[in-house]
């Protein structure tokens, strides 16, 4: 039988949590899937191999476990523990009214020599 590590443990040293904690209240809250099966505790084990599915504030994370690791170290370090396969975000929309269409970045209000050259438009009317 493989080692394995306790997966507050291993959510903290992948760096998706900032501590312990948060890692904890992850995984007792049923925000975290471990092979598709809910999990309640933070002291279940993770071996390699696993996949683990977060459910986080505003996204979701599909992680397959590569190594186990044996510190916090830097994000580099951690970005070697596991593959990331979760899907791709959705597309931004316009979330206060989706049926007013999106305008191009710089198509805001006019400049002030825009706006003087509107005024000067309207009135050679």
């Amino acid at each position: 039988m493989s080692a394995g590590l306790r997966i507050d443990k291993w959510l903290w040293y992948a760096r998706v949590t900032k501590s312990r904690s948060p890692a904890q209240k992850l995984a007792t809250g049923g925000h975290v899937r471990l092979n598709k099966d809910k999990i309640s505790s933070a002291s279940k084990t993770v071996r390699v191999g696993d996949v683990l599915t977060i459910a986080l504030e505003r996204r979701v994370l599909v992680l397959k476990v590569k190594q186990l690791g044996s510190r916090r170290g830097p994000f580099s370090e951690a970005q070697t523990l596991y593959e990331d396969l979760s899907p791709p975000p959705a597309p931004k929309t316009n979330e206060i009214n989706p049926s007013v269409p999106r305008r191009d970045q710089g198509a805001g209000r006019p400049t002030k020599r825009e706006r003087r050259q509107l005024d000067a438009f309207r009135k050679a009317d």
